[in-house]
């Protein structure tokens, strides 16, 4: 009995001690684990530290202003460097045959209306027959018109017409045969009288028709070019400088004997610009060239050819205001420098309508104003 109670006695005291000591020798353990884990109570060397939570962002890498290489120390490729395919060869690893040429999409040659089913792409698009590169740049003064000017008009061309107003009819500009003669019957009416051109209907301006700059026309005559070819390589070398276009030379359609011309001699040169070139040519004008002509009034307010067109002229002594020919005036002779005609293409169907275009960008017209 003595033998088993003590034996049971030490028994408990093996519990009792293996209770106590597990916690005791866990606690190395779980202090290494918090310690190893990531937490800012983290043991670090006895430093001054400030906390993780308190401490600033990164900066950002500093980017210098200028390159520290150079394009210079590239290496310089060759043509040997170049991996060129033969395309013979990569035609015969294809395992597939292209589409014939038939199957694929092609544009239309000619344009046959807005109503036709088959419709040619726009010339942005690379497939179109017309296609154009572009654009590359935004003129100054296409811009203020497409922000500015273009509201402006509308404001200042709106008329309000009442509900219930009677149309006005419309303006006969066909002129109908009478029946004196039985041949006059079926038959189709006659222009206006006097010519028988009939101009466009002058429409009212809303947000689909607003009239825009579509080219520019210059043009010089030299009769003086008969006789000394070289007025002809200044005229063409000026307007080529102006515009950036190289001209072409025209000749004479009739014979004038007080002037010593022949018809087909070449006593011209004319050029056209187009597009954003166009709005920069004449943005250069308005802002350039018009301010540095002495006494101008402006543009006679009886200009225009009913359609839509404005035209207007230079001296000789106003053709060295173009800051391309002012820069370097000396290489023209100033005496075979002669004037050029402008005329300014838009899509209005009125001088009216082309005229307020023109004094909305800046273009002053003097006189009486004739529609």
């Amino acid at each position: 009995m003595i033998e088993c109670a003590k034996l049971s006695r030490s028994r408990v005291g093996v519990g009792t001690r293996e209770r106590i000591m597990t916690p005791l020798r866990d606690a190395p353990r779980a202090g290494r684990r918090f310690l190893s884990a990531a937490s800012r109570w983290k043991s670090s060397p006895a430093n001054l530290q400030r906390c993780v939570s308190t401490e600033a962002t990164p900066s950002a890498p500093v980017i210098p202003d200028i390159e520290q290489d150079s394009g210079l120390a590239s290496p310089i490729v060759t043509r040997e460097d170049v991996k060129i395919t033969d395309p013979r060869k990569r035609a015969s690893r294809r395992n597939h045959e292209l589409p014939h040429e038939r199957y694929r999409y092609h544009p239309p040659k000619y344009y046959r209306g807005p109503l036709h089913p088959v419709q040619p792409p726009p010339s942005s698009d690379p497939v179109a027959r017309n296609f154009s590169p572009g654009p590359f740049n935004l003129p100054r003064l296409k811009q203020t018109f497409h922000s500015t000017t273009v509201s402006d008009i509308m404001t200042l061309m709106y008329q309000h017409t009442p509900p219930g107003t009677p149309e006005k009819p419309e303006r006969i500009r066909l002129r109908e045969w009478d029946d004196s003669s039985p041949y006059m019957k079926n038959r189709p009416k006659r222009g206006p009288r006097g010519h028988d051109v009939l101009f466009p209907l002058e429409k009212e301006i809303t947000w689909r028709n607003i009239p825009e700059i579509r080219a520019v026309h210059l043009a010089m005559y030299m009769p003086k070019a008969k006789k000394n070819p070289d007025h002809l390589i200044v005229g063409r070398s000026v307007l080529q400088t102006i515009t950036g276009v190289r001209p072409e030379i025209t000749t004479t359609k009739t014979s004038v004997s007080q002037w010593g011309i022949v018809k087909g001699d070449r006593t011209g040169v004319k050029v056209s610009v187009w597009g954003d070139q166009a709005y920069e040519l004449v943005d250069k004008m308005i802002h350039l060239v018009f301010p540095k002509i002495k006494d101008w009034k402006g543009i006679s307010g009886t200009t225009g050819d009913s359609t839509g067109n404005i035209s207007w002229g230079f001296e000789p002594q106003d053709m060295q205001y173009f800051p391309e020919v002012e820069a370097n005036y000396s290489l023209y002779p100033s005496k075979m420098v002669s004037g050029c005609r402008v005329t300014l293409e838009t899509t209005a169907k009125s001088d009216r309508h082309a005229r307020i275009l023109c004094m909305s960008l800046g273009i002053p017209f003097h006189g009486e104003l004739v529609d």
